[in-house]
């Protein structure tokens, strides 16, 4: 590899390492992105893409103004990755139904609405017949319905190429297949990372390795209790449209609609595995709890079946910012279920940081490397 030197290193080549690239490409920033395999390959590609800010969140959390705010940068972002790359980003913003499948479920639904009522008028709690009026496929013998008209949708995968290859038409370097060895830093300050295929250095080094960072940070001296969380999904299609908005329903299971009358079915959710192979148990209890809610689902033809890790924390929050030790050293990392979504907000946030300034707008306390955490879920 060449022996140049950076302004910034982004170790990990996900939605939020190339995120934070482009942002600091387009502000002139000299950039190389390491990806141990290609462009969103993981936990990026396996995503359904949707920017849930209101239905992951039922209770009051640190992460609630960073995922809104999150959402309503995507118009904006969107169109202008676009115009940069001209790909595809697929935004779809025809709101998100939360359902409940049993009573103890549709009592936490309720919770669920009058949270949100109370901070945002446009929610609504949907009857039966509202709801067969707007998605008539849907099966009538559940216990609730909420509509949330902000939450909406992308395609992962794009959007992460997307911010790739707007990083590099502003210079950044992309460099695939490339894994990341070991953090070098000498006398409390980064000095770069260490490849296969030699040394890069740098005075600002960001960790965007998803579940894989904890190993390359532990050398430092921080022990992150974060951990991996397999999510299986599967795609199918069918003859006609079956639904125009997100279905998510409080039993863990969504479905969503994309082009060509694809619907995307996911996830389960097993901890503590790197191991991506899909099992027949995965696929079954998807199908089970997707048919539930979609009766006529099991009429459709099967398209495909992947998994994805998702890096997933104690407090389930990730963290952002940078090494109290060493200098020029950050991590943004452990997103869970939220990486696109907060993709955008990340992307400007880390800029900001590296480049020495004070993101004021929210309170990042909450996200500090060395918070006080529970030791397990």
């Amino acid at each position: 590899m060449e022996n140049k030197r950076y302004d910034a290193v982004i170790v990990g080549g996900g939605v939020i390492g190339c995120s934070i690239a482009f942002q600091l490409a387009k502000r002139g920033a000299s950039v190389i992105v390491l990806e141990k395999q290609e462009i969103a390959q993981g936990a990026s590609r396996a995503a359904a893409g949707m920017l849930g800010a209101q239905s992951e969140f039922t209770t009051d959390s640190p992460l609630i103004p960073l995922a809104l705010k999150s959402r309503e940068m995507f118009p904006s972002i969107v169109e202008e990755l676009e115009e940069l790359t001209g790909i595809d980003i697929g935004l779809v913003q025809r709101g998100l139904i939360k359902v409940a499948c049993s009573k103890e479920d549709g009592v936490a639904l309720e919770q669920h609405y009058q949270f949100w009522k109370q901070q945002d008028p446009s929610v609504q709690w949907l009857s039966m017949k509202e709801l067969q009026e707007r998605e008539p496929h849907v099966t009538e013998t559940l216990y609730g319905a909420m509509y949330l008209p902000g939450d909406g949708q992308v395609r992962a995968a794009e959007l992460s190429i997307a911010f790739a290859k707007a990083a590099s038409r502003f210079g950044a370097v992309i460099k695939e297949y490339t894994e990341v060895y070991s953090l070098l830093w000498e006398r409390g300050q980064v000095k770069g990372v260490e490849t296969a295929e030699g040394r890069i250095t740098s005075d600002n080094v960001i960790l965007c390795a998803g579940a894989w960072s904890k190993q390359l940070l532990k050398p430092t001296g921080i022990d992150v209790p974060l951990f991996p969380v397999k999510g299986e999904c599967l795609s199918v299609v069918t003859e006609i449209p079956f639904i125009t908005s997100t279905i998510f329903a409080n039993n863990g299971c969504y479905i969503v609609p994309k082009k060509g009358n694809r619907l995307v079915i996911g996830a389960t959710s097993q901890e503590g595995t790197f191991h991506q192979k899909v099992s027949v148990k995965g696929v079954q209890s998807l199908l089970e709890r997707a048919s539930a809610i979609l009766p006529s689902i099991v009429e459709a033809h099967w398209e495909n079946v992947w998994s994805g890790i998702r890096p997933q924390t104690s407090d389930g929050l990730p963290y952002l910012g940078e090494h109290p030790d060493i200098k020029g050293l950050f991590g943004a990392f452990g997103h869970y279920r939220n990486g696109i979504l907060l993709s955008p907000i990340t992307g400007v946030i880390m800029a900001d940081l590296v480049e020495g300034k004070t993101y004021e707008s929210i309170d990042l306390s909450s996200f500090h490397l060395l918070r006080v955490v529970p030791t397990s879920m």
